[in-house]
């Protein structure tokens, strides 16, 4: 429910309780003039953005001249990863899919990995996290009381597309972002790198990590300047449309909707539907409903109707199935959710060093190594609000 007094952006819906939001005069958020200045910078859907990613697009190809793959595309049966497979292909690239199988699956997003990659005869590397030891990270995050559960799966395919690029000498990563379909996420509390996932899981887990494919600092590095493999994200560059998208997937593989922004995998959706509103009151659709808002696809009265006044679709038994799978009482669940929330600020991370080389990773970014995401949220001082 919104109270009367609660301070709303003019031009989107996130309001005074987003991390680090700022408003200017005309009450227009700070994360509303970001998306003006990536669409200014890239260019998005705009003859000359088309125009940029189509000469990356030679680039590519001429670097992959002679290696059975040109470029490496992270999928997880989601619209966005879904689509820039079939975008590859039809621009004439050869690439490898990459997976990361944290277990949790639904069997939606491994159809629809099946249905697409088959159709278009893509071949599929996939990295399979032991079940146990998968079940073991969440388990550690979900007792250290932090929001970040979900996190090791997004750091451990970066990690995979990265040695899947390294195996076959692929220099390009492309992503399945949009920042225009997606949102832009807010700093904050919200955080991960590798040396927190280690020392969250040394602290609160039981099993060695012998199949979880860690970032260290030192694999970012070496992945970057060593093997100096490039991450692109075609589709901030492109005309996109995820609704458009959705519906050419579903009439030519097949695809099926899985209910909701990333609701592909069980722990990301216990994530966003129950976990982070409950436990953080923090409710994750304002990022898209935002997007659509911007982008003008949504009216805003109907985003903030939606986003204030109805609740996070919650698949059946998905609760029952976050507690057996990590083995958990009713009581042990309601006690840890109940218990006061604690923030990646409290344990030792990278944050520290990666604002000191901000300059360096600056440079990163400026030659396409590391996304402008990375360098936006983790190169800069963090304004938090520990209240």
């Amino acid at each position: 429910m919104i109270s009367k007094d609660m301070k709303i952006c003019s031009r989107c819906i996130y309001d005074e309780r987003t991390p680090a939001i700022i408003f200017d005069e005309k009450g227009v958020c700070n994360y509303c003039k970001t998306f003006d200045s990536l669409l200014e910078e890239y260019q998005t859907g705009n003859p000359e953005g088309e125009k940029r990613m189509n000469e990356i697009i030679e680039k590519i190809k001429k670097d992959g001249k002679g290696k059975k793959y040109d470029c490496v595309i992270g999928v997880s049966g989601g619209t966005d990863s879904s689509f820039l497979v079939y975008w590859a292909v039809q621009k004439s690239l050869r690439p490898l899919a990459v997976h990361y199988d944290n277990t949790w699956n639904t069997s939606i997003a491994t159809e629809n990995i099946r249905k697409v990659l088959g159709k278009l005869k893509v071949d599929l590397y996939t990295h399979v996290c032991d079940n146990k030891e998968a079940d073991d990270i969440f388990k550690a995050f979900f007792i250290a009381g932090v929001p970040e559960i979900e996190a090791s799966t997004d750091l451990a395919l970066a990690e995979t597309m990265y040695r899947a690029a390294a195996k076959y000498k692929v220099k390009y990563v492309l992503e399945g972002h949009s920042f225009i379909a997606e949102g832009i996420t807010p700093l904050g509390k919200n955080y991960f790198d590798g040396k927190y996932i280690k020392n969250i899981h040394k602290k609160y887990g039981k099993l060695p990590l012998k199949t979880y494919p860690l970032m260290t600092f030192w694999n970012l590095i070496k992945w970057t300047t060593i093997y100096r493999i490039k991450k692109i994200r075609p589709l901030w560059y492109i005309q996109y449309n995820k609704e458009d998208a959705r519906v050419f997937l579903e009439k030519t593989f097949g695809w099926q909707y899985y209910g909701g922004h990333h609701l592909e995998n069980r722990m990301t959706s216990f994530f966003q539907s129950i976990y982070c509103p409950e436990k953080y009151n923090i409710d994750y659709r304002n990022n898209s409903l935002s997007a659509s808002v911007r982008a003008g696809k949504m009216k805003r009265e109907q985003a903030i109707y939606e986003y204030y006044e109805t609740s996070p679709y919650i698949e059946p038994e998905l609760l029952n199935y976050f507690k057996k799978r990590l083995v958990l009482s009713d009581e042990e669940y309601n006690t840890i959710m109940k218990s006061p929330p604690r923030y990646w600020y409290e344990f030792p991370t990278y944050k520290k060093r990666f604002e000191r080389l901000r300059l360096f990773f600056y440079l990163l970014m400026k030659a396409n190594l590391i996304p402008r995401s990375f360098y936006m949220k983790y190169c800069f001082p963090t304004q938090i609000n520990k209240n």
